[in-house]
């Protein structure tokens, strides 16, 4: 099944690709491989939550805004090269603005690498980083970068 099946499949629909907070692209291709750029948990242009996750954002929460992160890289991917000329996920990398002594990371990316696995099967298991940091910007709760190969 196609990926643009599958979304419809699951009753999701990929929202507009955010604009550039500043001098970056949302996607870049380099022969069968695209790049994302860090993508924000924003909706219809506006960022859905702030705060660190462990403080003033649930762990369930933070995984929720990495599943839009997630929706927003497709987004991206979508815009420059067609989502159904994705063959495979490679790499996830997932920030995680965190509370000290917040450790629960990789639950939080999970948002992310779990609709991956919805829409792509196997061909969703990829490679992944779930870091822990300070700040993000606009004082985002979780940011996620993507790398797929494509067709």
């Amino acid at each position: 099944m196609s990926a643009s099946a599958k979304l419809a499949e699951l009753g999701i629909e990929l929202p507009n690709v955010v604009p550039p907070l500043a001098a970056y692209v949302p996607a870049v291709r380099t022969g069968n491989l695209v790049y994302t750029a860090g993508q924000l948990p924003m909706e219809a242009g506006s960022l859905l939550r702030t705060g660190k996750v462990g403080a003033e954002v649930s762990p369930e929460d933070g995984k929720a805004l990495a599943r839009v992160c997630a929706l927003n890289a497709l987004a991206a991917i979508h815009s420059l090269v067609g989502i159904d000329s994705v063959t495979r996920m490679v790499k996830v990398v997932g920030f995680v603005a965190s509370s000290p002594g917040f450790s629960g990371q990789p639950g939080v990316v999970n948002g992310a690498s779990e609709l991956f696995g919805q829409v792509f099967g196997e061909a969703g298991a990829h490679a992944r980083s779930a870091v822990g940091v300070s700040e993000l910007p606009l004082d985002a709760p979780v940011e996620v970068e993507v790398i797929v190969e494509v067709a």
